[in-house]
C-alpha cells in the first residue's frame, strides 16, 4: 500500500501490530514498517518527538551548532529534523531496524548511525561525550528494558543533558514498565549520576491505537487520546 493511500485504520492496526509482536519479530516489523513510519505516526497525532524537543529547547543553553547528539532509537530522523530547525547540527543515531536507520541516513543529517537492539546489545556510543542524549518513544515494554537509562546516562558528557519521552500506553505491562522505570529514575538520582531538570506531561500524546472509533459520531465518546511525559535530566559533573 502506498503511502499516500494510507489512512487512520491503517495507522491504528500497525500500531496494534508492533505493540503486541513479539519483541524478536519486532525489528522484522520496523524493517516493513519504515516506508509508512511518519505517515502512520502523522495519522495518529503523534507528539512524542516534538514533546521532547520542545522541552529539551526551553532549558538547553549552550550553543546548538556545537553540541554533539545522540539519538538513540532514532527510527526515521524525526527527532533530529526538529532539533535541526533550532540550530543543532552533530548528530549520532542508534536504532535496531536496518529499514529504519536507512530513512535516517537520508535525511543527511548524521554523522554516524549504527545498528543495535537495545538491550541485548549494549548501547554503541562513546561514553562521556554528547552534550545530548535523547530518546523518543523506545521505553516501553518489549522495547528498550529500563536498564537503558544508566547506559544514556554514561554516554552525556558531564553536565549533558538526557531527554526521554514516552507514552503512558494501557495494560499491565505497560504500568509495570512505568513503575520500574520511575524507580530507575529516583534511583540513577539518589546515586548522584543526575539531577532533575523537571518533566513536561500532555494529555493528547498521540491518539489510543486500541480505542475503536468507529461509530462515535453520536453520544458520549470515549478519550481517544493517551497521555505522556517527557523527563529531562542533567548529568552530574562529578
Amino acid at each position: 500500500m502506498s503511502v499516500s493511500s494510507r489512512n487512520t485504520d491503517d495507522a491504528r492496526a500497525a500500531f496494534q501490530t508492533c505493540q503486541s509482536s513479539d519483541p524478536r519479530d519486532r525489528v522484522e516489523f520496523y524493517d516493513s514498517w519504515a516506508e509508512n513510519y511518519e505517515t502512520d505516526h502523522t495519522l495518529m497525532n503523534y507528539r512524542s518527538p516534538q514533546l521532547a524537543v520542545d522541552f529539551l529547547s526551553e532549558h538547553f543553553s549552550g550553543n546548538p551548532e556545537e553540541a554533539l547528539v545522540l539519538d538513540v532509537a532514532c527510527g526515521s530522523g524525526w527527532v533530529a529534523k526538529l532539533m535541526a530547525e533550532l540550530g543543532f547540527k552533530n548528530f549520532e543515531g542508534v536504532d535496531g531496524s536496518q529499514g529504519m536507520l536507512d530513512l535516517a541516513a537520508k535525511t543527511g543529517l548524521y554523522k554516524d548511525l549504527r545498528l543495535a537492539l537495545l538491550g541485548p546489545e549494549p548501547l554503541p556510543a562513546q561514553p562521556g561525550v554528547f552534550d545530548v542524549v535523547i530518546i523518543v518513544g523506545g521505553l516501553d515494554a518489549g522495547f528498550a528494558p529500563v536498564s537503558v537509562v544508566r547506559e544514556l546516562c554514561n554516554a552525556a558528557k558531564p553536565g549533558g543533558f538526557i531527554c526521554m519521552s514516552r507514552g503512558d500506553h494501557s495494560g499491565r505491562p505497560a504500568e509495570d514498565y512505568k513503575a520500574e522505570l520511575d524507580r530507575e529514575l529516583r534511583l540513577m538520582e539518589q546515586e548522584g549520576l543526575w539531577t532533575p531538570v523537571g518533566t513536561k506531561r500532555t494529555d493528547r500524546y498521540m491518539e489510543d491505537p486500541h480505542v475503536d472509533t468507529k461509530g462515535l459520531k453520536e453520544g458520549p465518546k470515549p478519550e481517544l487520546f493517551i497521555s505522556g511525559t517527557a523527563y529531562l535530566f542533567k548529568k552530574s559533573k562529578q
